[in-house]
């Protein structure tokens, strides 16, 4: 199976506390930081949540 390497590109002063809690479960900190985690529904779920606020790659 394989990963996604997922980034934070935008920033998240002034979004709601939903997608906050989305971008810290997924494990992201600052802009730019980028995570590994596997391809599966439940983390293709949360960035499709936050879509507008993460860049992914498949690697």
């Amino acid at each position: 199976m394989a990963n996604l390497q997922i980034t934070l590109v935008r920033s998240l002063i002034g979004r709601n506390e939903k997608q906050r809690a989305t971008v810290q479960a997924l494990g992201l900190r600052k802009l730019h930081h980028s995570v590994v985690k596997p391809d599966n529904v439940a983390i293709r779920g949360m960035v499709n949540h936050v879509s507008h606020l993460v860049k992914v790659e498949e690697v």
